[in-house]
């Protein structure tokens, strides 16, 4: 095969306690919009410009999620890309968001921080 079979992801699911309530925080801190809410479910828009959406699904034993141990150094599913990884850094900060310091060197810079259920998400430049 010479073309990619696949052309984009079109969406990720975020295991929470309680969608709404989530997505109020997703909407609030990382400026997500949402598109479709239902009991079961809220699905956000991350940007204007991104085409992959985040579906916060309710979870009712939820356990945040963990990345099974590994030698690489990845302890997260997602990374999200901010226009400025040291204002974004910043501003989760000032919110009372729990980050983790920047790491990586060069034009690749990286960070950890964790949503309201505890999940662990990344913002990579």
């Amino acid at each position: 095969m010479t073309a990619p079979l696949l052309k984009g992801m079109e969406g990720a699911f975020i295991p929470v306690r309680n969608p709404r309530k989530s997505a109020e925080w997703y909407e609030r801190i990382l400026g997500f919009k949402q598109l479709y809410v239902d009991e079961e479910a809220v699905t956000m828009k991350i940007s204007d410009k991104a085409q992959t959406v985040i579906t916060l699904v309710r979870t009712p034993n939820h356990h945040p999620m963990v990345f099974p141990e590994n030698e690489f150094g990845v302890g997260k599913y997602y990374n999200f890309i901010p226009e400025d990884i040291d204002k974004a850094h910043q501003f989760l900060k000032k919110h009372d968001v729990t980050v983790m310091p920047i790491g990586g060197e060069g034009e690749t810079r990286f960070f950890t921080f964790f949503d309201p259920d505890g999940n662990p998400l990344g913002a990579c430049q």
